[in-house]
């Protein structure tokens, strides 16, 4: 393990290195398109995994680094560059999480006006008929599993430093997506829910897409850990840890023997075009060695989460020609429509047709995450 952590250290060094806040190495969507540097959740989900390294490791490269290209975003005061609130995005959200730490280590203003700023976004969301943010203003009505890592870990971060503890709207918008997404039989919840029923993906009776994508689930497991992390004990975190269990149990079952990795449509292991793919099985490793470190899942959780984390290394972690480690099998981006985009209609045939890519954020943040979690097993094994 020791020799694998060097490699792992050189890997996020390079990445580091060979990035710039307006140009970030892995942010590959920018990359491809050409797009001027402007806040996204990319890069704020790197951001919040090197935060989490200079954490465990004392590394104040990692943290210097993250302040640096945060700085480069965030104006004095509170302005942040491309960001804007009346797009409704809940993706803009995410990255505004670090923004906390940065303002306990520093005690700078522009970091507290710029959460206001987010925080004033999630106030003015539209919201479904159930009560749930809209994903973005371009998808009305409707509820996407990631959205609740992406806008509800801040807001819970704010509920417990600036809104004296009141998680009630959290709460209902997360057991909202256990009513309406979750499937009982398979155990798994499914990619996104139309409150409206009129999206050309929805099932018109129950509202939900057809497939289980797994970095979706992925990044719900994500945020139930994290939130139960924030809020620490009390009803809501016991209602969440129930929760948390549950999806858990869920997705493991459909775990690769071999690798311990998960397949890019959740319940299809084995068909024609699937792959075991890294960023969502690292979410979920992630998730669940988190979760048995905190004591709220079941020990045998925090081994399961270390054989996928080797798997992901063993099968996509490799070396290129030129000597250099790259993380591969990471799958792009996957939506669901807009109305002008009918080939994002959440059918198997689209979820295995988009790019599969190496050293993208949205695989490499939650890596690193899983590595910090190895990092934390390994000091418990030898207090």
């Amino acid at each position: 393990m020791a020799e694998m952590n060097c490699e792992i250290d050189r890997y996020i060094n390079r990445l580091i290195m060979a990035s710039t806040p307006d140009k970030p190495f892995w942010n590959i969507e920018s990359v491809l398109n050409g797009k001027p540097a402007k806040w996204n959740y990319i890069d704020g989900c790197m951001i919040t995994a090197l935060l989490d390294l200079a954490e465990i490791t004392g590394n104040n490269r990692y943290y210097d680094f993250a302040k640096e290209f945060i700085d480069y975003y965030v104006q004095e005061d509170g302005s942040i560059l491309g960001y804007m609130q009346t797009e409704y995005n809940l993706d803009n959200v995410n990255e505004g999480r670090v923004l906390f730490d940065l303002y306990r280590m520093t005690g700078r203003e522009k970091y507290k006006k710029a959460i206001f700023l987010l925080h004033e976004q999630l106030v003015r969301q539209p919201r479904t008929a159930t009560g749930n943010f809209w994903h973005k203003k371009i998808y009305p009505d409707q509820v996407w599993l990631d959205g609740i890592y992406m806008a509800q870990v801040f807001a819970t971060r704010f509920a417990r430093e600036y809104g004296g503890g009141d998680y009630s709207d959290i709460m209902d918008q997360i057991m909202n997506v256990r009513k309406y997404m979750f499937d009982e039989k398979k155990g798994l919840l499914y990619h996104g829910f139309d409150c409206s029923r009129k999206a050309f993906w929805a099932d018109k009776e129950t509202g939900c897409s057809a497939n289980f994508w797994l970095r979706a689930i992925g990044w719900f497991t994500v945020a139930l850990a994290d939130i139960i992390d924030y809020i620490g004990s009390g009803k809501d975190s016991e209602t969440l840890i129930g929760l948390f269990r549950e999806v858990i149990d869920g997705v493991s079952q459909y775990a690769d023997p071999a690798t311990g990795m998960y397949y890019q449509v959740v319940d299809c292991g084995g068909r024609e075009g699937n792959y075991l793919e890294t960023s969502g099985s690292s979410m979920i490793a992630y998730a669940m060695m988190k979760g048995a470190r905190l004591g709220v899942l079941d020990k045998k959780y925090a081994q399961l989460g270390r054989k996928t984390f080797d798997g992901i290394c063993e099968k996509y972690f490799s070396v290129d020609i030129d000597g250099a480690f790259e993380l591969g099998g990471i799958c792009l981006v996957a939506g669901l429509g807009p109305e002008n985009n009918r080939r994002r209609d959440g059918s198997y045939e689209y979820y295995i047709s988009e790019p599969v890519v190496e050293n993208d954020a949205k695989g490499v943040a939650p890596f690193v995450l899983c590595y910090t979690e190895v990092k934390r097993l390994l000091l418990k094994e030898h207090e």
